[in-house]
């Protein structure tokens, strides 16, 4: 099993020395990537289902990436996830591949279609199309990485008569990892990802989620291109030996953490620190990292 770790760029982490000596001691402990989760804006007053309050730090993905690829040397970055329909699909393609480029090959594009209307609503971004917005996004992006004579004609992007370089590192471009718990998630992981990404799951809730996956494969064709579905999930609450074994065993292949908790019934901290975080690094590395 493979371990990342979610929040490098968020909270006690968006501070850059902090990020910085975080990342690289996943890097030594074992961790094969770190992750940053992305809101542009977040409501004020916070309201359901927004995850945080509006005064909560969070850096942009790949500023923090490109920072941390110079602070770094394995250790894989994860997009966990960009709200892929809140962007422009050739600028972001730009700078997908250029943090390729960066990273070395390091990237992994994880992304989603949002959930925030009030997020949507500032950005002047219609919240009722951004499933099928996502889809042809994407597929407009790895035109401009990887077709000789890139173009796309669609609803939401059209382009022709353009090339944009260079072109990602990877081979197709950065693997594309969906977010989302519900089937049309499962169908676009299907139709369009290299992998799927739970947050926040339970065993039980992992188990359901896998079931919708095994069903979304048996109703959408798949490309043989994108291999099979590779497997991530934030587990609930903290994690140790036997608990990463259990999800090992559902299927699970990479657990991507989220900071310390002190709470069984706490998912995500807000209180946790710096000395916290890497305390709990480091234990996973010593007593999980390797023995799955």
């Amino acid at each position: 099993m493979k371990f990342g770790l979610f929040g490098i760029n968020m909270g006690p982490l968006s501070d850059p020395d902090a990020s910085v000596e975080v990342a690289q001691a996943a890097e030594a402990a074992g961790f094969e990537s770190i992750w940053a989760g992305e809101h542009v804006v977040l409501p004020d007053p916070q309201v359901a289902p927004s995850p945080l309050p509006p005064t909560y730090p969070m850096a942009d993905p790949n500023i923090v990436f490109a920072f941390l690829a110079a602070q770094t040397k394995r250790v894989l970055m994860g997009t966990g996830i960009i709200i892929l329909p809140q962007r422009s699909p050739l600028v972001l393609a730009k700078e997908m591949a250029s943090l390729d480029v960066v990273t070395k090959g390091r990237l992994i594009f994880g992304v989603g279609i949002g959930y925030l209307k009030a997020e949507f609503d500032a950005l002047g971004i219609p919240f009722e199309d951004k499933g099928p917005r996502t889809l042809e996004y994407l597929d407009a992006m790895r035109s401009i990485w990887n077709d000789d004579n890139p173009a796309y004609h669609g609803q939401f992007a059209d382009f022709e008569g353009v090339k944009a370089y260079p072109r990602p590192v990877q081979a197709g471009g950065p693997p594309v990892v969906f977010g989302g718990h519900v089937p049309a998630a499962f169908r676009r992981t299907v139709s369009h990802g290299n992998g799927w990404y739970g947050f926040g799951l339970d065993l039980d809730a992992t188990r359901g989620c896998l079931q919708g996956l095994r069903a979304a494969e048996q109703k959408v064709e798949r490309p043989a291109a994108l291999g099979k579905i590779e497997i991530s999930v934030t587990p609930f609450g903290n994690i140790d030996l036997d608990k990463a074994k259990r999800y090992a065993d559902e299927g699970v292949e990479r657990l991507i953490l989220l900071f310390p908790t002190t709470s069984p019934k706490e998912l995500f901290s807000m209180t946790a620190n710096r000395g916290q975080i890497l305390d709990y690094v480091k234990r996973v590395g010593d007593e999980v990292i390797g023995r799955v």
